[in-house]
């Protein structure tokens, strides 16, 4: 036991006459760790895309919640009487009146 754990720390099992196959097997490791680690660097990048996009939406839909507030504001007629009012143009005192149009037809 004691001499297969002194070997290990040596690195005897890279020096063998079968070493290749460790060698081998030891560069197959690191191209996966390498694979895993760009997955995961790829991964976060995604996820924090996302939340960088959720809160872009957050931003986008309270801009369209103060927009659509303040549309309706001038919408209102009360607004609108106030604007014209500034102009020197006031609202009729006199009702509409419906107008006919009587076409003849000619015999």
């Amino acid at each position: 036991m004691k001499g297969s754990v002194y070997n290990i720390l040596k690195a005897r099992f890279l020096v063998n006459e079968d070493a290749s196959k460790n060698w081998k097997f030891i560069v197959f490791l690191i191209v996966l760790a390498m694979l895993m680690i760009n997955n995961i660097h790829r991964y976060e990048k995604k996820v924090f895309r996302t939340v960088e996009l959720a809160k872009e939406v957050k931003e986008y839909r309270s801009e369209f919640v103060d927009r659509r507030s303040e549309l309706m504001k001038l919408k209102m007629e009360s607004t609108i009487s106030e604007k014209m009012e500034k102009r020197g143009i006031v609202p009729s005192t006199v009702p509409p009146q419906k107008i006919k149009v009587v076409t003849q037809t000619n015999n």
